[in-house]
């Protein structure tokens, strides 16, 4: 008799429905409040991400609710670079508000690489103004410059960095790659919401450390909306209600 046989079954056999198949993708829709068209954006989002791009943040809401309202002084004929993208929202707005050229990454894991492409697509698919890429932060710049070399550009006018900061680990490494790639009467975007209320203070860290890199930091907004997960423990629901945006500048 063998050992398998003795212990009653295999025991390197997973029971059955043990593997479950990942979550589909979901949408979100988003209405603009201007009034462009078009008025509403149907965005596909990956049905889960250990990167968080599977959900529509209030920063990145934000985000491109503020773009959208100042898009001649922020977007029109501008480059324009989104790091971490997720959904990629933001850079959709600067496309439709007349970017010269916007560039959307994220980290290049295929999935996430393919949701932003389907979703710049969908949506902006009669432009020719957006590209996608995948990109690690600090890493070379040659994908993403050479996307706007041939329109004459050598850095972006516009990086736009929403909901990033909580990354405490990469503060340094997104703040060199925004110092080497954007030009010099340009501006950096960084919006985010502190998630984590206990950890507000690293957060905020990401400005005091820009300062390092020879930034100049100017708060620009701080709003108070619906907190992202209202059943988490309602004793930070305000905290984690907040939205923060500030520019960058050199």
């Amino acid at each position: 008799m063998s050992d398998t046989e003795s212990l009653g079954g295999d025991l390197f056999q997973e029971p059955e429905g043990y593997y479950k198949p990942p979550p589909e993708p979901h949408y979100a829709s988003y209405v603009r409040k201007v009034e462009k068209q078009p008025k509403d954006i149907n965005l596909r989002l990956i049905g889960s991400s250990p990167l968080w791009g599977h959900l529509l943040w209030n920063a990145g809401i934000y985000t491109a609710d503020y773009l959208d309202e100042h898009s001649d002084e922020l977007i029109k004929d501008k480059c324009v670079l989104e790091l971490g993208a997720a959904a990629a929202l933001p850079s959709l707005i600067c496309s439709l508000n007349g970017a010269k050229q916007v560039v959307s990454t994220d980290y290049p894991d295929p999935e996430l690489i393919e949701n932003i492409e389907h979703n710049v697509k969908s949506t902006c698919g009669h432009l020719n103004n957006i590209a996608v890429k995948g990109y690690i932060w600090g890493n070379d710049y040659t994908p993403l410059l050479e996307t706007i070399a041939p329109i004459g550009q050598e850095k972006f006018d516009l990086i736009i960095l929403s909901d990033l900061v909580f990354n405490h680990t990469e503060h340094r490494k997104l703040l060199q790659t925004c110092k080497d790639l954007l030009s010099s009467n340009g501006k950096c975007f960084v919006v985010f919401s502190p998630h984590r209320p206990w950890l507000l203070e690293n957060d905020l860290q990401f400005f005091e450390t820009a300062k390092e890199f020879d930034f100049k930091v100017e708060q620009n907004d701080l709003v108070v909306w619906k907190p992202m997960f209202p059943d988490e423990d309602p004793s930070t629901a305000e905290v984690r209600s907040r939205v923060y945006s500030y520019f960058l500048s050199k």
